[in-house]
């Protein structure tokens, strides 16, 4: 297995998944031996395997190692995205990678602007003394979890991060940590007293500062700037045969997300013809395409939009139950 390669052997005996009904009101939720995912991840083309591949990561980053407070939460989130990522890599290869971390960033850039730079739920370590802890769990957790295990992973390498994340499974292994253990342990057994080092890294501003820190690490994708050259030409040439230039679900998530401020209905309507996104298996896909036909005024996708509120429930966070 992949993961095991990584980050050491699974310990949890049998690994089960359930595919649950669709009133199950989330992507998945990681269980040692079982995990639960929503129906929705049967797409008919194996493209959702992201979601499995975060559940799994489970098995190391929050079954295995896991937050001691809703407040640590990113330790499970952060942690498991970034594990996600990199069996992503692992399998389909470092275009895939490229184009994720596009969308893992314009994701933590879009969470932290709804929220406000300074607003302190952008902080990884949060306070949740006296609220719910549903108040302040978001997708930051998750995508700035993310940038900033790819920050480190950035300043050090991956020959020196993949063996720290390693032993940092394996010596906490079944315990319940909170964020201040995960500083030690980096400070003692990663940045060792060298100041370059924890210049580059800036673990005060990542954990316990709102917003982004400077020092995030800059991405790119070739395959979806060859998608934003589309997007320019499109509307002269016609949307004839895109769908054999655009194919993958992170080719497709990147050009609906992209598509003109001003797109018409008919426009919407030719896109949808050349791609069947209303109707096609592919959650994600719908997700994101439902949102720009409300915003857009696509009346023809409305009966879709209705089924897939009520029917799937799928409108809420599709990672993990929170």
């Amino acid at each position: 297995m992949l993961a095991e390669k990584l980050y050491g052997p699974y310990r949890w005996g049998r690994y089960d998944v359930l595919v649950l009904p669709p009133s199950f009101p989330y992507g998945g939720m990681e269980n040692p031996n079982l995990t639960f995912l929503t129906p929705g991840v049967i797409a008919g083309d194996r493209s959702l395997t992201s979601l499995l591949a975060h559940e799994l990561g489970h098995s190391w980053s929050g079954n295995l190692v896991t937050n001691a407070t809703w407040d640590d939460i990113w330790l499970n989130e952060g942690f498991t995205t970034y594990v996600e990522h990199r069996i992503g890599e692992a399998i389909f290869g470092k275009k895939e990678f490229d184009m994720q971390n596009v969308i893992t960033n314009k994701e933590l850039i879009d969470n932290v602007a709804e929220y406000g730079d300074t607003n302190p739920d952008t902080r990884l370590k949060v306070s949740l003394t006296g609220r719910n802890p549903d108040d302040g769990i978001s997708m930051i957790p998750y995508v700035k979890g993310y940038a900033f295990l790819r920050v480190i992973e950035n300043a050090v390498g991956r020959d020196k991060f993949d063996p720290f994340i390693k032993n940092y499974f394996d010596s906490h292994a079944f315990q319940s940590i909170t964020t201040e253990d995960f500083v030690k342990y980096i400070n003692e057994n990663l940045i060792k007293g060298d100041k370059t080092l924890a210049d580059k890294i800036q673990l005060d501003n990542w954990i316990y500062k709102p917003g982004i820190p400077s020092n995030i690490v800059p991405v790119s994708s070739a395959d979806f700037d060859a998608i934003d050259a589309i997007q320019k030409s499109w509307r002269e040439t016609g949307v004839a045969g895109l769908s054999k230039k655009i194919t993958t679900t992170a080719e497709k998530q990147h050009f609906i997300d992209h598509l003109p401020a001003d797109i018409t209905v008919k426009e919407m309507g030719a896109i949808d013809k050349e791609f069947n996104f209303t109707k096609g298996g592919n959650f994600i896909i719908k997700r994101q395409w439902f949102v720009q036909a409300i915003r857009h005024q696509y009346k023809a996708a409305d009966p879709a939009i209705e089924q897939f509120l009520i029917g799937s429930k799928q409108n809420r966070l599709y990672h993990d139950a929170l």
